[in-house]
């Protein structure tokens, strides 16, 4: 390479990287507001096969989450490689131990600001995320549902306040106002 295009290159790379390092992995994505109240949320459905397998059919099928978490969950799915920041992989231990569920179901219903994660509120029901969550944490084996629990999780490693901002509603009735549809508290 000739030194006159070295420094080129350094910006280049140093411009590419902050996008991928902005965001700790174990740092929540639900905003700050909002964290309490997703956190609070529970499954109305009970622990079963029947829902997992609702949940995989979901996953696979109508939810189209295969296309970039990879039809086993790790992230890797034929649509991932053109992602930036990468898919999740549900197969981390520390996803599951830092997550509550009411957290994955409000990122499923209202997308995550700042990536390819859009928002399913308009498009499966309450029901079917919650089926869906009961899916994916299957991913995780032994770290998923005994790590994770119904509702404390371990919060954010990253400190205060928790959440980073930015995010915005993408559901139908336009803010996050807690678990809609007939299964929910």
């Amino acid at each position: 390479m000739k030194l006159s295009t070295f420094p080129l290159v350094v910006v280049v790379i140093s411009l590419a990287l902050p996008a991928a390092a902005e965001r700790h992995m174990m740092q929540p994505v639900v905003p700050a507001d909002k964290l309490a109240v997703a956190r609070a949320l529970t499954s109305p459905l009970p622990s079963s096969p029947e829902i997992v397998q609702q949940g995989k059919v979901l996953y696979h099928g109508k939810g189209g989450c295969f296309n970039c978490h990879g039809k086993d969950g790790d992230g890797k799915g034929p649509l991932a490689a053109q992602l930036n920041p990468p898919p999740r992989n549900f197969q981390h231990h520390g996803f599951w131990r830092h997550r509550t569920e009411g957290e994955i179901f409000w990122v499923v219903k209202n997308g995550v600001v700042g990536t390819s994660m859009v928002g399913f509120g308009g498009q499966l029901t309450d029901e079917e995320m919650w089926s869906l969550i009961q899916y994916v944490r299957s991913f995780a084996g032994e770290h998923g549902p005994g790590m994770m629990g119904h509702g404390g999780g371990m919060g954010p490693m990253m400190g205060g306040g928790g959440g980073m901002g930015g995010m915005e509603h993408r559901g139908p009735k336009g803010g996050m106002g807690g678990c809609e549809g007939e299964g929910c508290p």
